[in-house]
């Protein structure tokens, strides 16, 4: 399905919906939303990443800070917060530069590596979006944690591509309908 810009819902939300589609729902359907210090402390971690006109060149690789994603076919659009440009036989052509490149997001996180995949279906949703974009195979990108400083690789699996696209389908039913899901008892 092709969604219009208006039926689009913000990329970042998909983690929130994979962790607790109550608490997604509270934010996007009904504008619930109060920060806190770790929201804040969120927020912080991304000013490194948060500048659109930062373009660095390291070795074979070039780094985008801040591009801008949008996906019609998920109906999504958000930034990833670093896009690191690999050279690549197999990538594709960028404008001002020669040769062939391979696009590898690296999304930032403030705490560390979770126990379920939240934070790999925003990374997925991502990539998702990259790839329509630029007409491109990812085959896999990173998670970098702010509490253990370390990059966790993510294999852009067929199963975690169809996790969370039934995910963000699934979203934009639930706003479609204007259904806030019940609490569920638990952590």
């Amino acid at each position: 399905m092709i969604y219009a810009e208006d039926e689009y819902l913000q990329m970042n939300g998909i983690q929130h919906f994979a962790f607790c589609r109550r608490q997604w729902a509270l934010m996007t359907i009904e504008q619930v939303w109060v920060e806190n210090e770790l929201t804040r402390e969120g927020h912080y971690l991304h000013e490194a990443s948060d500048d659109p006109f930062f373009e660095e060149k390291r070795g074979h690789s070039l780094i985008a800070r801040a591009m801008p994603l949008v996906s019609h076919r998920l109906g999504l659009n958000g930034i990833a917060d670093v896009v690191e440009f690999r050279k690549d036989a197999d990538g594709i052509p960028l404008l001002k530069y020669s040769g062939l490149w391979r696009p590898y997001i690296i999304e930032y996180k403030r705490g560390k590596k979770k126990r379920d995949r939240r934070d790999i279906v925003q990374l997925v949703a991502e990539v998702l979006a990259l790839e329509e974009m630029l007409e491109v195979e990812i085959t896999e990108s990173a998670l970098y944690y702010k509490e253990t400083n370390r990059r966790e690789t993510v294999v852009i699996s067929s199963e975690l591509r169809d996790e969370t696209i039934s995910l963000a389908e699934e979203m934009h039913r639930l706003v479609k309908e204007g259904i806030t899901p019940k609490a569920v008892s638990g952590k």
